[in-house]
């Protein structure tokens, strides 16, 4: 028997079938809705933490940020939208963004200083196709936090252990920095942030 094939959406689409307002979670793939796996509780507090943290330093610096509760990042001449765990936005420049307004949609890297991914089950999405989609969009600077260890070998180490990966832009490319146990976290966006690894990942524990 020949299998289905999957009936491929547009982003228009997208947006006009799958609310905001519910309690499940959505991205579109290359024209495929991905359902995203509920989160565990684990989850959810290294994501609150996470922003809290941030959200203090936006504060101290009076920096012209803010943490959107739910957006989306489209690719532009793309028919996705991903949905980050935390993602940082420089509201100046959203004057600029043709679907901010209605669809709280971003595409643009001047809008998106930071995206963070907090990895669960669906970690190949973190680390292939995110990680190629926001290089190509040119955000400076990509988190990967892998704080249940759950991610490949090639890109956590072998054996598998939690780990920060901070994707910085450098031209046109990413190249990562990794921080496990005490290392404190070297981001480019929040060069004062005193933040260790082991701080993120203990408390979800």
């Amino acid at each position: 028997m020949t299998p289905a094939l999957r009936q491929l959406v547009t982003f228009d689409e997208f947006v006009a079938r799958y609310p905001h307002n519910t309690l499940k979670r959505y991205e579109l793939h290359d024209g495929v809705v991905i359902e995203i796996p509920p989160p565990t509780g684990d989850h959810e507090e290294v994501i609150g933490f996470l922003a809290l943290e941030i959200s203090v330093e936006i504060r101290r610096l009076k920096l012209p940020y803010f943490i959107p509760k739910t957006a989306f990042v489209k690719p532009l001449e793309s028919e996705s939208a991903y949905s980050p765990d935390v993602l940082i936005l420089n509201q100046p420049n959203l004057v600029n963004e043709a679907l901010w307004k209605k669809e709280s949609t971003v595409s643009l890297a001047a809008s998106i200083p930071l995206v963070i991914e907090v990895v669960s089950s669906n970690w190949r999405d973190d680390y292939f196709i995110k990680l190629a989609r926001y290089e190509e969009i040119g955000i400076p600077e990509y988190w990967i936090v892998d704080y249940a260890a759950l991610g490949g070998r090639r890109f956590i180490g072998n054996p598998k252990q939690p780990t920060i990966s901070v994707y910085s832009l450098f031209g046109d490319e990413y190249q990562v920095s990794q921080f496990r146990g005490s290392d404190c976290i070297i981001s480019s966006t929040f060069p004062e942030l005193n933040l260790t690894a082991e701080q993120i990942f203990n408390t979800g524990l």
